[in-house]
């Protein structure tokens, strides 16, 4: 089952792989992205052992896999998830948590749009001023208080209201996007020890992580309890940050309404820095 669900992502990708990017003439084309005859040329190996591999029938060593990744000129995030798949750890197996300069443009140019940047174990690593005037982001010295999984199910915030609809598509999310990193991350410790922590201390993520529901979409309803203006509904919609492994997360009103003009006036009363980065000990 492994080596076929490897196959299949590798098929993907080199159907996916656009020749310009990797340094290969476009011209006319029958097939999308490369043939197998180009990925072999460029890792290194042949067009019938791409083919075994795709189709199931071959186990890549560590590093074939390192050789494709590398042919294919693909991301941080990619290169773990082929190493998870065809059941290796890769080079330090570790939870990327490097702001890029790609994610603190998102961050730099919606200033009056509450955002956040977490890392693949939903860990927040930056936020915009807008975010924090929500004001429902209190820290309480544990040592998850900036992971999104951990105060959504084992300390979740007074400010924060969802209907169940949207609760469950949030908690949905949550798990996958843990269940995604364990599998790419294997070797990380603190990774399996919130994991080990919050299936002990929540039974509703315990039993989401033994059957896990499907994500029909990353995006979720949320009332925000500001201590000021009152509610305000805003949707949450996280965006995947390409090669950094790196997620955001935007929250907006609709246009014209009444929670668009309340999100202005908290967000008027914000001061400066415009992005703080955050972690375990808080803003710094």
């Amino acid at each position: 089952m492994a080596s076929h669900e490897f196959g299949a992502a590798v098929r993907q990708l080199r159907e996916s792989t656009a020749p310009a990017t990797v340094g290969l003439p476009v011209g006319r084309r029958r097939v999308r992205g490369l043939r197998r005859e180009e990925l072999g040329e460029l890792a290194g190996m042949s067009a019938d052992y791409v083919r075994r591999l795709e189709q199931g029938r071959s186990h890549p060593s560590a590093g074939v896999v390192k050789a494709i990744a590398r042919a294919l000129r693909v991301g941080r995030a990619e290169y773990e998830r082929l190493c998870a798949l065809a059941g290796y750890a890769a080079v330090d197996g570790q939870v990327p948590n490097e702001v890029g300069p790609g994610a603190m443009r998102l961050l730099e140019r919606f200033p009056d749009t509450p955002m956040f940047v977490s890392d693949a174990a939903m860990n927040l690593l930056a936020v915009n001023r807008a975010f924090l005037a929500l004001g429902h982001w209190h820290l309480n010295g544990d040592p998850w208080e900036w992971n999104i999984a951990w105060r959504t199910f084992c300390d979740p915030f007074d400010g924060f209201k969802q209907s169940a609809a949207d609760a469950t598509d949030h908690e949905s999310v949550l798990v996958a996007q843990l269940r995604s990193a364990l599998l790419r991350y294997p070797a990380d410790v603190s990774l399996a020890a919130l994991v080990d922590e919050m299936r002990s201390r929540s039974r509703p993520f315990d039993t989401l992580w033994r059957a896990p529901r499907p994500v029909s979409a990353y995006e979720s309803s949320a009332a925000f309890i500001h201590p000021e203006v009152g509610a305000v509904t805003l949707v949450g919609s996280l965006l995947a940050v390409p090669g950094d492994d790196l997620a955001a997360l935007m929250l907006t009103a609709a246009p014209g309404s009444a929670d668009a003009a309340r999100l202005g006036e908290i967000v008027g009363g914000a001061g400066e820095p415009t992005i703080l980065r955050v972690g375990q000990s808080g803003p710094g």
